[in-house]
């Protein structure tokens, strides 16, 4: 099984995201991160914020009302707390816990310059009926952590 998912994240991470991937309830919560963080990682192909038009697609229908529509995430996106996903170089997610409903991950993230950060990343099952009934999409993203400044 973790040679699949390990084969799936090197798939994933060469995916140019010419067609968006949508929630389903077959992707288990740490697809859905790394799907949104590799989009993030090449957020220019096939166009630009291609990646943050990705990560939407995963954003909670919650989060959706907190954040407003794309336009207001994608400014959110370029704010000084999340900017440094824009294109960031490198990133490893580590699992904190994982409930029934609800999976809490820490995620270490290395920007285009060199500085590493850590977010806080939580992702619930989504229990409203609709399109999006039981998928996993992210409700929560911290502010970021400086772990390293690059020299």
């Amino acid at each position: 099984m973790k040679f699949l998912l390990i084969l799936y994240l090197i798939f994933l991470s060469s995916v140019s995201f010419a067609e968006l991937l949508y929630p389903s309830p077959n992707l288990q919560p740490d697809e859905v991160i790394s799907i949104q963080l590799n989009a993030l990682k090449n957020n220019k192909h096939p166009h630009l914020n291609a990646g943050i038009e990705q990560t939407w697609e995963f954003a909670h229908p919650l989060n959706r009302k907190y954040t407003g529509p794309l336009k207001n995430f994608i400014d959110l996106m370029y704010s000084p707390f999340y900017v440094m996903m824009i294109d960031h170089k490198d990133h490893n997610i580590l699992l904190v816990s994982n409930e029934d409903n609800i999976a809490y991950f820490f995620i270490e993230l290395t920007d285009k310059i060199g500085n590493e950060f850590g977010f806080q990343w939580i992702i619930e099952k989504v229990a409203t009926k609709g399109k999006f009934n039981d998928c996993w999409m992210t409700t929560s993203v911290s502010q970021p952590m400086l772990l390293a400044k690059s020299t």
